[in-house]
Parts: structure tokens; C-alpha cells; sequence
């Protein structure tokens, strides 16, 4: 595809993630290229970046193009997003051409709206600070509550594009195995900082296509996702329930981590979801896990109280951790939606503690950086539970680096960790009181 293509092709599919303002973007992104499987994958690659690019500016771009003659459009918006970093106005009227697969040309109010934004950087200190470093205003108090004065330079790493992570999956071969074989694909892979597993590349990268990815030898998967794996210290002969599994990306590393022994339980409400973790599974040569999907009034839970090893409830949450990879949730989240996922996260702690085994452990994590979603949420429940305690330091598993083993909980942000933003808590069943569990009625 020529610039100007891949240039309509951006606004294409910013005008369809606009008309579906509730639904994350990539979800639009990926049934979009669906329909459209003509587009080759380094043609979604440069046209996802194209309007991601929007995405992560948008405010600043908003307050650009603030009292801009009509409508703020996706033309618009790509129009600027170009000169803004360094694309001459002539260049912008040339992909604005009109000719095959060319967007029409700009018009007469486009042109007097964007020319005199030639020379101009995106980021200016003239913004106010919630513009210029693309939140909420509404989320500003809670952002200060978890960062103190660390707040705009943790929020100024939350604009860069983030690095693409991959575990290496040990029932097929170590580290440096992945490595090589990545390498030979012209992938060239560094291993991450604090992951004993992990991989990285730089930017969006092919590898889905690469023969390492396709034979199970690697995974995509956040350092932070996994190192709530390594908290768990998941063992060969502990029962392991993953609460919340969603499509089974930390399922399959607690697999790897006991060996493909043991006995794995892999629960979500969504039905979708736990299928697709079918092909993850088999193309990682998984075979120790089972999939349950929770349904209102399912008996399942309560036949099960108090007998996992290890429980780990990936919760449902705000993502603010992710807005470098999902700019679009700053967009979409609310008040609101902050009030019912803190509800949400506490009716489902309650529901996942009662599956512990006295002596076992639950892990609660989210990629929150809320404290209301957090620390707080885990100060709430021990309050609740008192047969539950944070795990001791100097039992936490070896499998985290030290720098994590100093407390039960910890944070990652990518300002101080060149993660994605995670938060997870080990907690232990200490009281020998087996409890009935509720019947299951699911809000994951």
C-alpha cells in the first residue's frame, strides 16, 4: 500500500473506533482487518500506528485544533497528528490527494485549520497538565493519592508506545533457545530485567509469523503478567485455580511453571474467552488444564471449597496500567466504572478466598495503578477475613527477583520498571476453617 492508502486506511479505522465509543479499540482494530484480510501485515502494522498515534495525543490534539472551523474529524486529526511531529503541510496536501486510494482532498476550512500547526510540537508547556499528559481531569486526585510528586513523570511514561514481551515457554525450551531461534528470524530479543522468562522487542514486531511463536517456544505476555505467575510460585504437585483466566495467557505460564503437572482450573464467565484459550494450549503443549466456565446458580464452587493450593484472581479493573498499549481506555473510563469495578473486585475476592485450602494462597492482581483498586481493596478484605494473611517476605517464592521479595505486595509501573503498569498481593489461608462456598454467581 502506498502513504496515502495507508493514510485512508488509518482514518477508516479511526471513524470505526469512534462510532463504537464504548468498545476497546483494538477489539474494533481486529475485527476491522477482518474484513479486510486483503490488507497485508505490514499495512496493519503501519496503519494501527497510524491511529494509535491519534489515540495516544488525543487531547493534546483536541487542544490544538481548539476553535477549528467544523467538525474535529478523523481527517482532521491524522492531518495533525502528521504535522505535529514533523510532517511539512505540503506533505499532508500530497497524501490528501484524492487519487486511487487517496483520501480527497483537504478543503478550504481544513487547510485554514491545519496549516498553522506546521512547526509545532504536539507537547507544549502552555497545556494544562492533565491535556499534556493525555488523563482525565476527574482521575487527577486518585493518580496523586498512588504517586505523590512521582505523578507527572509516572503519567509522562504512560505516552511512550510500549515494548512487545514474550515468555519463553520452558516445556519447550529455555531462554536462550528463544532467543536463537528468534534471532534467526531477524528478531533480535533482549531478556528482560526482572522476568526470568522474559523476552523483549522493540516496537511492533511480526511475531506471530516467526516459527518460534508458532511451535509454542514463546508467548506474548507482558513481563508484569508474568511476574504475578512467578508471586503465585505455582508447584508440580499443587491444584491451582485461575480465576479469572480470560483467553488463559497466565494459565499457561502457571502450567509451565509446575511442569505440566498438577492440576490447573481455568475460570471466566466469558464463554469466548476460555475458548480461545484452546489453541494456546495445545500449540504450548499444555495438558494439565481444565476449563470451567462460571454460570449463574453453578453448584461448581461450592463442591470445591477450600481445596486450591493456589487461587489467583487476575481481577477485573480500571487497565489504567495499560493506557500505553490502550490509549482509548482513557477515553472510556469513568467515575463511575471506577465505583462498580472496586464493588466487583470485592464480591469476587470474597467468592475466591472460600476456594483456598487452609495453608494455601491467593494472589490478587490487577493492571491498576488506583490505590482504590489495590492496597486498598486488599486493606478491605483482610479487615473481612480474618484467616487470611499477607504472606511473609522471606516466604515468598524464589522465582521473583529480589528486588519484589521485600514485601507481599508490589507495584510495577513503566517509569521505574519498563512495564506495563501491575499490581499484585500474596496472601495466605492461615485459619483451619473450611467455609461453604456461595453458589457462583459470576460478575468477572
Amino acid at each position: 500500500m502506498t502513504p496515502a492508502a495507508r493514510l485512508s486506511g488509518a482514518i477508516d479505522l479511526l471513524c470505526a473506533i469512534q462510532n463504537a465509543p464504548r468498545r476497546p479499540a483494538d477489539a474494533t482494530a481486529n475485527a476491522f482487518f477482518r474484513e479486510r484480510r486483503y490488507i497485508g501485515g505490514g499495512d496493519r502494522r503501519a496503519i494501527s500506528t497510524l491511529a494509535w498515534d491519534v489515540l495516544r495525543g488525543w487531547r493534546r490534539l483536541h487542544w490544538h485544533l481548539e476553535g477549528s472551523q467544523g467538525e474535529i474529524s478523523p481527517r482532521l486529526l491524522c492531518a495533525a497528528s502528521m504535522l505535529l511531529t514533523g510532517t511539512t503541510m505540503d506533505q499532508v496536501r500530497m497524501l490528501f490527494s484524492g487519487e486511487r486510494y487517496a483520501q480527497k482532498p483537504l478543503t478550504p476550512r481544513e487547510d485554514v485549520n491545519l496549516k498553522h500547526l506546521e512547526g509545532k510540537e504536539l507537547s507544549t508547556q502552555k497545556q494544562p497538565v492533565a491535556v499534556r499528559l493525555e488523563y482525565p481531569d476527574w482521575i487527577e486526585p486518585a493518580l496523586r493519592e498512588t504517586f505523590g510528586s512521582r505523578m507527572a513523570d509516572e503519567m509522562e511514561a504512560m505516552l511512550g508506545t510500549p515494548t512487545l514481551d514474550l515468555r519463553v515457554n520452558l516445556l519447550k525450551g529455555t531462554r536462550e533457545d528463544g532467543l536463537r531461534a528468534l534471532k534467526s528470524e531477524g528478531l533480535n530479543a533482549v531478556p528482560t530485567k526482572l522476568s526470568p522468562w522474559g523476552l523483549r522487542l522493540d516496537g511492533r514486531q511480526p511475531v506471530t509469523a516467526a516459527q518460534a511463536f508458532k511451535d509454542g517456544l514463546v508467548e506474548i505476555q507482558d513481563e508484569g503478567s508474568q511476574l504475578v505467575v512467578a508471586a503465585a510460585g505455582a508447584k508440580p504437585e499443587h491444584r491451582v485455580l485461575d480465576y479469572c483466566a480470560g483467553a488463559g495467557g497466565k494459565t499457561l505460564a502457571l502450567a509451565m511453571t509446575m511442569e505440566n503437572k498438577g492440576h490447573i482450573v481455568a475460570c471466566d464467565v466469558h464463554e469466548k474467552r476460555l475458548e480461545g484459550a484452546v489453541k494456546r494450549l495445545r500449540r504450548a503443549g499444555v495438558h494439565n488444564v481444565e476449563r470451567h466456565l462460571l454460570t449463574t446458580g453453578d453448584k461448581w464452587a461450592k463442591r470445591r471449597a477450600a481445596s486450591f493450593d493456589r487461587v489467583l484472581v487476575d481481577a477485573p479493573c480500571s487497565g489504567t496500567g495499560t493506557w500505553r498499549r490502550n490509549p482509548d481506555a482513557r477515553l472510556r473510563l469513568t467515575p463511575e466504572d471506577i465505583q462498580e469495578l472496586v464493588i466487583k473486585q470485592s464480591e469476587i475476592l470474597d467468592r475466591a478466598a472460600s476456594l483456598v485450602k487452609p495453608g494455601g494462597r491467593m494472589i490478587y492482581a490487577t493492571c491498576s495503578l488506583l490505590a482504590a483498586e489495590n492496597g486498598q481493596q486488599i486493606d478491605a478484605f483482610l479487615k473481612r477475613r480474618t484467616d487470611f494473611v499477607r504472606v511473609a517476605t522471606e516466604d515468598l517464592p524464589d522465582l521473583l527477583p529480589t528486588e519484589l521479595r521485600e514485601k507481599a505486595q508490589f507495584s510495577l509501573t513503566p517509569l521505574r520498571d519498563g512495564t506495563d503498569g501491575f499490581f499484585a498481593c500474596v496472601m495466605q489461608r492461615v485459619e483451619q476453617k473450611v467455609e461453604t462456598a456461595q453458589e457462583e454467581a459470576p460478575s468477572t
